[in-house]
């Protein structure tokens, strides 16, 4: 049996869509745009995977351009990538905030090595998304219109189950974001039964945005949950 790090890697160099987009929206695909993401995730999952042991399931949205879309790593900037988890790159430096409250949860586990001895963490749509705005182009999200949800339906389901199948562990589902993630999560979980249970988490970035004078709280409430 392969390690987890070897079907991580292998996951994310065959995930891909081929679809049809709604006007001014583009697919942002990390592991197929930059030979250094693709060194990045394997000097990571290496180093944190590198084993044969299951791991608890956890699903954001989809990947962002300063975090995913710059490491490859689900919510690690490159600052966290360099001072958290020891793997230096300093081609560019990207900082985002949601990255920084995962890696303060993280830490209160223990740190990385602890913390992804048991937990997987990727995204309900597992590429990232971006909308041409006049001059701007500016993160987006499967769900912000119903045209990209539904044309991302069957893509989305197709890896949901992949990753499922990579993580070993279908009992219960940590869901980042306890909105329109949340319900869309469970939706599909009431259709397809992906999950005996999935559990909501407040997303990193609503924390850092409009609650951040509660961000230990929030640390709390992710320890205790991610404990049960």
């Amino acid at each position: 049996m392969n390690l987890l790090a070897d079907k991580i890697l292998d996951f994310y160099s065959h995930v891909n869509f081929n679809g049809k987009l709604p006007d001014h929206i583009g697919i942002m695909n990390p592991y197929r745009e930059s030979e250094d993401i693709r060194i990045l995730c394997e000097l990571f999952y290496r180093k944190y995977y590198n084993d044969r042991n299951q791991r608890k399931l956890i699903l954001g949205i989809n990947p962002g351009r300063l975090g995913a879309g710059a490491t490859g790593i689900p919510f690690t900037d490159t600052k966290r990538l360099n001072e958290e988890c020891g793997i230096p790159y300093h081609n560019f430096v990207t900082h985002e905030p949601s990255s920084v409250f995962i890696y303060e949860m993280i830490s209160a586990f223990g740190g990385p090595e602890a913390f992804y001895a048991r937990f997987y963490i990727n995204s309900v749509c597992p590429l990232g998304f971006i909308k041409v705005d006049g001059n701007k182009t500016v993160n987006y999200n499967y769900y912000d219109s119903k045209e990209l949800e539904a044309a991302m339906k069957a893509f989305i389901i197709e890896n949901i189950r992949k990753q499922i199948d990579l993580s070993g562990s279908s009992d219960v589902c940590y869901c980042l974001g306890t909105g329109k993630n949340f319900q869309y999560l469970n939706k599909l979980n009431h259709e397809f039964g992906f999950f005996g249970d999935i559990i909501p988490l407040e997303h990193p970035r609503y924390i850092m945005q409009y609650k951040a004078k509660q961000k230990e709280l929030y640390i709390e409430d992710y320890f205790r949950k991610l404990s049960l």
